[in-house]
């Protein structure tokens, strides 16, 4: 079975609150008007027992039964609020009973069990009647009076209320339903618009938006963090694109290679010799694009989240005097001056191979782009709260608009040279991913012909406390 839509269900619950609501103002406004004519019915009573009262009072204090008869009855028998009266004496002697009582005989409390003023509806004859019993006192004497009024007016008016509620209330209800319906259509016109404007969204057009509100709502702060995250999927969409692309075309050119120097080996017998070239340059070729795949693979890991780091206190500066060591070899060879100093006793929470791989990337970038003779320096330096690691060299440099994109994937500065020295622009990228997961920022200042100067900044750490000696 189908759900009902949201606009549905809030007009049915709008629906549902507004009968109930309906239903107890329309009883409480019915009891709050019976309760009003009761009171006013009440207190007619209670006048005519305070008149019945007087009356008694100016009556002579030895009356005899008889004589008391006789004066009730002649100042009630022709009195309209003598035609429900029925009043005894502190003896239970009678003195007066209208001619309705006495067709209609009316007992509302038992002798017994009467202690303060009583009222009651009752229905005789198909009548409503309002009647109370009171004890009141006069000339020493305590008397028992039952008296009652028609309650046709006041049934009648209660009847009318009702009727009128009973009638206007489907109406208001109609109302209702069709107001809460337009209602929370109008309010959620703006989720309609937003479902098919996100319809439309496909790789094709993921720069496509939903529409920007200005409600200040929830409805806003959906579209806008809909908005937000389609610009993290639209980005996330664009690398993964020219990562592809970038990793295709860097893949074609050394298979291509391998290919057309395998297919060249092989169109006529050569010697041993010339076999031996072409399986060198097959294995040069293989080689690079082993190395291709690595750097592929780790930025493939560091973007789905699985290239984990091990991250402890380190001492930096030991990290830096191993990559010093392994350096200077390949210094003496392509004939650069290279020189190193470390600060000592520099403690960060990194992963150490991580760590090592960083400055192998950037020593790398540093022999690669430095003709011979010229300089590269590798400097660790202790700051207030955190460590400097700067890799300098003499090179050929970077000019000022290539800058902001050095830190692009695949992104090379002279493609030509890079490709004759084995890069394919993606070492700096693998660096900078390395010092953001270490919370450090990298930059780098260069000129053409003058050289370039790469700076690393990590926090430092507290250093780990010495284990104890075992005696």
């Amino acid at each position: 079975m189908k759900r009902p839509s949201i606009g549905v269900r809030l007009t049915l619950w709008y629906l549902a609150i507004f009968a109930v609501a309906q239903v107890a103002f329309g009883a409480g406004m019915w009891f709050l008007l019976r309760h009003h004519l009761y009171d006013l019915a009440d207190d007619n009573l209670e006048g005519q027992i305070e008149d019945l009262r007087n009356f008694m009072e100016a009556q002579k204090k030895n009356a005899s039964i008889a004589k008391l008869q006789e004066e009730v009855a002649e100042a009630y028998l022709l009195e309209h609020s003598g035609d429900y009266l029925e009043l005894y004496a502190e003896n239970g002697a009678l003195l007066y009973r209208a001619a309705f009582l006495q067709d209609h005989p009316v007992s509302l409390v038992a002798p017994d069990q009467f202690r303060k003023p009583v009222f009651r509806s009752l229905w005789i004859g198909g009548r409503p009647f309002r009647f109370t019993v009171r004890r009141f006192a006069a000339n020493g004497h305590v008397y028992t009076a039952t008296t009652g009024i028609p309650m046709d007016d006041e049934v009648e008016t209660l009847g009318l209320f009702r009727t009128y509620l009973l009638m206007f209330a489907p109406l208001l209800f109609l109302v209702a339903a069709g107001g809460g319906y337009w209602l929370s259509r109008r309010a959620l016109s703006p989720v309609d618009e937003l479902v098919r404007t996100a319809r439309d969204i496909n790789g094709v057009n993921l720069n496509s938006r939903l529409p920007k509100l200005t409600s200040g709502d929830e409805l806003q702060r959906l579209s806008d963090t809909l908005n937000e995250m389609l610009d993290r999927i639209e980005t996330a969409f664009l690398r993964v694109t020219q990562f592809t692309a970038d990793a295709s075309h860097e893949l074609r050119t050394p298979v291509s290679l391998i290919r057309t120097e395998a297919e060249l080996a092989l169109r006529r017998s050569r010697t041993d010799a010339e076999y031996k070239e072409a399986l060198r340059n097959i294995l040069l070729e293989a080689e690079r694009t082993t190395g291709l795949v690595q750097q592929l693979l780790s930025l493939a890991r560091a973007d789905s989240g699985r290239e984990t780091l091990h991250m402890q206190s380190t001492n930096l500066a030991e990290i830096m005097h191993a990559v010093e060591e392994s350096w200077r070899q390949v210094a003496q060879i392509r004939n650069l001056h290279f020189s190193a100093t470390i600060a000592e006793e520099s403690f960060i929470v990194g992963d150490s191979t991580a760590l090592r791989r960083l400055a192998d990337l950037l020593l790398d970038n540093a022999f690669k782009y430095t003709p011979s003779p010229g300089t590269v320096s590798l400097k660790l330096e202790r700051k207030t709260d955190s460590v400097m690691m700067t890799v300098q060299d003499s090179g050929i440099g970077i000019a000022e608009e290539e800058l902001p994109r050095i830190f692009d994937r695949f992104y090379r500065v002279d493609k030509a040279r890079s490709r004759e020295q084995g890069g394919a622009g993606l070492g700096l990228a693998i660096a900078k991913w390395i010092v953001t997961q270490h919370r450090g920022s990298i930059s780098v200042e260069s000129h053409p012909s003058q050289g370039s100067l790469f700076r690393v900044e990590l926090p430092l750490s507290v250093a780990p406390a010495p284990k104890p000696v075992l005696a």
